[in-house]
């Protein structure tokens, strides 16, 4: 029997998630059955099945490749001297969720950010996911912190400055953004960018005290 490639896996692996994604983001997690996804996907049970063993797989292994992109970006972010400030950095780390997760709905909307708040719903209810997420959330927030290190290396922030706080802080604005992505319609990645500019402007302006 002829092997079957590591890249013959790794993208029917893909077809599956992209697949799950889409059903996940359209109708919400409970209101999705494994048929749908079968059907999305356009495989039998048996070929999903060697790879996943159900929904709950499958969205965890959604979580787990979202938040290792993002952590990435940050890590690789890190390394830059300086570091690309947030008015950058956070933009590109959605545009690298774009490539990662480039799903649409039929309405052209982006899948991530309806996914997001299903995932976020799922959470509260479902332990194995919720530690999933937990140890996903640490490890961006420490590369992060990574990122604000280098900013005080730079010159660019107060020695004394929380790192993990800013971490945190820039989290919750790049999580807020996609949730009024999912809730309020699309926004480009321009609005993002030129809020935390306004916001990055607030220590050069000549009326603060």
């Amino acid at each position: 029997m002829a092997r079957v490639s590591q890249e013959h896996l790794d993208a029917r692996r893909r077809q599956i998630l992209e697949g799950a994604a889409l059903c996940f983001a359209r109708n919400g997690f409970h209101a999705t059955s494994m048929q749908d996804v079968l059907k999305e996907v356009d495989l039998s049970a048996g070929a999903v099945y060697r790879y996943y063993s159900g929904k709950e797989e499958l969205i965890g292994a959604i979580v787990v490749e979202v938040l290792e992109t993002v952590r990435d970006t940050y890590e690789r972010a890190a390394l830059e001297s300086p570091p690309p400030l947030p008015d950058v950095l956070i933009p590109r780390a959605l545009a690298q969720l774009r490539e990662v997760k480039p799903g649409r709905l039929d309405n052209g909307e982006w899948v991530f950010p309806r996914l997001m708040i299903q995932v976020w719903s799922e959470t509260l209810r479902n332990d194995q996911l919720s530690a999933l997420m937990t140890a996903g959330y640490d490890k961006v927030r420490v590369a992060w912190a990574k990122v604000v290190e280098g900013y005080k290396a730079a010159g660019l922030m107060h020695e004394d400055a929380d790192a993990d706080a800013m971490a945190r802080t820039m989290i919750a604005l790049a999580q807020g953004f996609a949730a009024q992505m999912a809730v309020f319609g699309a926004a480009s990645p321009e609005i993002l960018r030129d809020g935390l500019r306004a916001l990055m402007s607030m220590g050069e302006s000549p009326a603060r005290p």
